[in-house]
């Protein structure tokens, strides 16, 4: 019984590392090609076959096997590694999240006045 329970589990948890690869995978495609050059990082060809490989290693093999966890560290790799620096070269970041606040005019913050 807690067997059948850990395999529901664990086919939850491939899915979830399934589409998130795709995502990736997805963000990759989207990218300019000369931000991975720009951040030094492997071209953007090398980053899709990578991440559509790992999509695939994730979708075809259970988890418990060698192959997925392949995958899943090119999927972490380019999570942690190549999309943030990506995003500096490119300018990546919306709002107030870029590093200033949602006050900030041309000029710098506005106290209002005082």
């Amino acid at each position: 019984m807690l067997i059948y329970g850990f395999q529901d589990v664990l086919s939850w948890v491939q899915l979830a590392l399934n589409v998130y690869a795709a995502v990736m995978l997805v963000d990759a495609a989207v990218r300019r090609e000369d931000a991975y050059r720009a951040a030094d990082k492997q071209t953007k060809g090398m980053w899709l076959i990578f991440l559509a490989v790992a999509t695939a290693l994730l979708a075809l093999f259970p988890m418990m096997s060698f192959l997925p966890l392949i995958g899943l560290v090119a999927v972490i790799v380019y999570t942690v590694d190549v999309r943030p620096a990506i995003k500096q070269v490119s300018g990546g970041g919306r709002g107030p999240r870029r590093g200033g606040s949602s006050s900030d005019g041309p000029y710098g913050p506005y106290n209002g006045g005082r």
